[in-house]
């Protein structure tokens, strides 16, 4: 390796500090936003020792990338890769232009390794840019330029490395590839913070400083916190995934309203989160909702988590769309007449259907339920749709029939409220809060140690929501007991599991309830399975809205179920269940039979002795 003239040295040098300059003057401003944003009140880093693998995993790893989308990702996984092998010869290029070098790249184990990986990097960037700029999957969005122009420097970098690598050229040759290499990395340099390429640097940080479960959401902190109103409100974690995103359109790609025609947008959401930061700053009182951020948006959001589960580089979407509801119904500038129903609903009844409890008191007396008194293994959660819902009611039934069936007591409320899973969900705390108080006052009252419910919404509300309040209740979803009891049936018919979103994707139960599903037939699978199931509709407290935009969620999701061509649609989930009541009708004229778990393993027992 010649040395350089002091002239090119000096060039360099002036080169490389502006730079490093365009790099620090723009990467000081997100610096800047993140110090001034508010804390996030409830952040804790412990455990550590799970953050360290979660890192290990799908930062070093790229698990999560390859995982998803497995050719593409293997590609992301390889330029990442190349990036760190490429540090250290980084490092020497620059020693190189100060005439320091730090080592040869020929004959040096170092220097074979960064070849071979400048390959793989090299096709890799070029599939990636061919794949962004030609065979470019609509959810990725309009052609970026700025991407093909990143693509080309680092393709560059490469071809350029390998070239000295391979030719060992001397005199004007050698310096026209070193000058190539040296522009191509300080040209890149100060792009990356002005660009998306910012996940470069922010993406291991956001991965690691996730808020450490599922679609957590915040609590408020203090009474005057109403959530995502203005820039003021944006958290210290909001501003950092803000600016971590990638730009990749998995979540859009997943989401059910961006996949029926609606407004929402998960990509948006976040970018415009991003825009207003740069625009108004975190010292703003512009509301967060209006210019960049769509209300109507915020509110076609069904929570089913498919975008924070396929975001490569931690971004938690549910928080903030929660966090914008939150602002927009705390503040009193959300307008809607279901959704205004449905908290009066809430406030008077209890429930959301608006139903008297004398309803509730009738079937626990018709169906015999004995009120829990702290003797028996179970409390049984009804839930709105297992206590108003008449096909709700029928899961109820059969699941009390196999309970008895087994000698399992259990025993329900005299007095049961909501869980208030809409309320949440929807960002109306107050209502949340009142219906949380009372039931906590009520299951402690009567020492429930262990809870079984027929609703995901309500174990996970239940479950985890409720802890904000200082209690820990331990409570199981019905497929979790059902399936002790279920053996696989001879295949004479076919079944396709719905994994509802709140039991999959919050919860990571898939197995058991296909193992309740298989005891009536033969599984099949739909098209978008376990952790990429598809939402019927219901979550977020839409199936209370009104779904005015674009095609309808369930009957999206029933004509996947239909067309796998099943004898049966097993659900394990009363929302799901009463989804596709409509949506198999609409979208078939022989619609397969319909049951919940609760019903297959009630068909399944033998017939009661007469008395």
């Amino acid at each position: 390796m010649p040395p350089l003239s002091a002239a090119e040295s000096a060039l360099f040098l002036v080169l490389l500090a502006l730079a490093l300059f365009g790099f620090a003057r723009r990467f000081s401003t997100v610096v800047k936003l993140l110090r001034e944003a508010k804390p996030d009140a409830d952040f804790q880093l412990a455990p550590v020792g799970r953050r360290v693998w979660d890192f290990f995993w799908e930062v070093i790893c790229q698990a999560k990338v390859i995982k998803e989308r497995p050719i593409p990702g293997l590609l992301h996984a390889f330029v990442f890769w190349g990036f760190c092998a490429f540090g250290i010869v980084t490092l020497n290029h620059f020693a190189i232009g100060v005439s320091l070098p730090l080592f040869s790249i020929h004959g040096n184990p170092i220097g074979w390794l960064a070849a071979a990986f400048a390959i793989v990097t090299a096709v890799s960037i070029a599939g990636l840019a061919i794949r962004r700029l030609v065979w470019r999957p609509e959810w990725l969005g309009e052609v970026s330029w700025e991407s093909g122009f990143i693509a080309l420097l680092i393709f560059v970098l490469m071809v350029t490395y390998l070239a000295d690598f391979a030719w060992s050229p001397t005199g004007p040759l050698y310096n026209g590839i070193w000058w190539a290499h040296t522009l191509a990395l300080l040209v890149f340099l100060p792009l990356i913070p002005h660009t998306k390429h910012l996940h470069l640097v922010l993406s291991p940080a956001t991965v690691f400083l996730s808020r450490g479960s599922f679609s957590a959401i915040p609590p408020l902190a203090g009474d005057e916190d109403f959530g995502l109103v203005t820039g003021k409100d944006v958290t210290k974690l909001t501003v950092l995934q803000a600016f971590s995103c990638v730009e990749c359109g998995r979540c859009t790609e997943h989401c059910p309203a961006a996949n029926t025609g609606k407004l929402l947008n998960p990509k948006e959401i976040i970018l415009g989160m991003r825009d207003h930061l740069n625009e108004f700053g975190v010292a703003s009182d512009e509301p967060l909702l209006g210019l960049h951020i769509s209300q109507e948006a915020a509110f076609q959001c069904t929570t089913c988590g498919a975008c924070e589960y396929q975001c490569p580089v931690g971004i938690e979407h549910l928080p903030v769309i929660i966090g914008l509801r939150r602002g927009a119904v705390n503040t009193g500038t959300w307008e809607d007449e279901h959704g205004t129903k449905l908290f009066l609903n809430l406030e008077r009844y209890g429930n959301p259907m608006g139903f008297p409890a004398l309803q509730r008191d009738r079937f626990v007396k018709s169906e015999g339920l004995p009120l829990y008194d702290g003797s028996q293994e179970y409390l049984l959660w009804m839930g709105c749709m297992g206590s108003y819902d008449p096909a709700g009611r029928e899961i109820v039934s059969s699941l009390v029939q196999v309970l008895r069936h087994h000698n399992i007591s259990f025993g329900v409320l005299k007095k049961e409220r909501c869980s208030g899973d809409s309320a949440r969900r929807l960002g109306n705390d107050l209502v949340f809060q009142t219906l949380a108080n009372q039931n906590i006052e009520a299951i402690q009252a009567v020492g429930a140690k262990k809870m079984l419910s027929i609703c995901p919404h309500c174990v996970r509300t239940l479950g985890q929501d409720y802890q904000e309040f200082g209690v820990h209740f331990e409570i199981e979803h019905h497929s979790q007991l059902l399936a002790n009891y279920a053996s696989p049936a001879p295949p004479q018919q076919t079944v396709v599991y719905h994994d509802p979103c709140y039991l999959g994707r919050y919860q990571e139960i898939y197995d058991e309830p296909r193992a309740v599903a298989a005891s009536a037939g033969a599984l099949v699978e739909a098209p978008r399975s376990r952790e990429r199931g598809f939402c019927c509709g219901a979550g977020g407290g839409l199936a209370f809205l009104g779904e005015e935009q674009g095609s309808r969620v369930n009957h999206a999701r029933a004509q996947e179920l239909a067309d796998t061509g099943a004898d049966i649609v097993a659900a394990a989930c009363p929302f799901c269940n009463t989804m596709f009541r409509d949506g198999l009708a609409a979208v078939s004229e022989r619609p397969p039979q319909l049951l919940d778990i609760a019903q297959i393993a009630a068909k399944n027992l033998p017939p009661s002795p007469p008395n």
